[in-house]
């Protein structure tokens, strides 16, 4: 059975959508690596030390937030297709890359969303006495905002990667037809 052109053009407006969102993602992360609190920032009265807030701070949110939607998108597209309504489940199996590039995928999702996570919140303002932990000032390390945006060009493009490969698995063969033995065997 081939699927109508309908689905066809939701899929690829969803992948479409979700390479989107991963791109905005990853330029937000370059943003806020560009806006990132630096050590001149630091204020140091002696014993104690302040970090102001930085545009960082709301680009990481803004990167964060875009990340979970792609993924969300992405491993809905999957979902769909690899559990989807005409095949029963034991007819179906997913293709090994498939299963290859979603862990990618989720293993570089993990690792992009703690790195994001904590440098966004080392760049909100970090009061005297209060800090970031225990008291003391910590500043993102160059490069974490950036390393994330790469995680995150690795996780968007694996898991619609993923997502690819089951839909064109899905689809019949149409240059392979079975023919009817016509005669009789002696």
């Amino acid at each position: 059975m081939e699927q109508p052109p309908r689905c066809q053009f939701t899929v690829i407006f969803f992948i479409i959508i979700s390479l989107s969102l991963g791109l905005i993602s990853f330029i937000l992360c370059v943003a806020a690596e560009m806006k990132r609190n630096k050590e001149e920032d630091i204020r140091w009265n002696g014993k104690l030390c302040y970090l102001p807030s930085s545009k960082a701070f709301g680009l990481g949110i803004a990167a964060l937030v875009s990340f979970f939607l792609a993924q969300i998108i992405g491993n809905f597209i999957l979902l769909k297709y690899s559990c989807s309504r005409g095949k029963s489940k034991s007819q179906y199996k997913m293709p090994p890359i498939a299963k290859v590039l979603l862990l990618i995928s989720w293993v570089s999702f993990g690792i992009a969303t703690i790195l994001l996570v904590v440098a966004t919140s080392m760049n909100r303002r970090q009061a005297y006495r209060v800090g970031w932990l225990n008291g003391e000032c910590y500043i993102v390390k160059g490069g974490t905002y950036a390393g994330s945006a790469i995680l995150v060009l690795v996780a968007v493009g694996s898991g619609n990667g993923s997502a690819f490969s089951t839909i064109k698995s899905t689809q019949p063969n149409k240059d392979k037809k079975i023919h009817k033995q016509i005669g009789v065997i002696l």
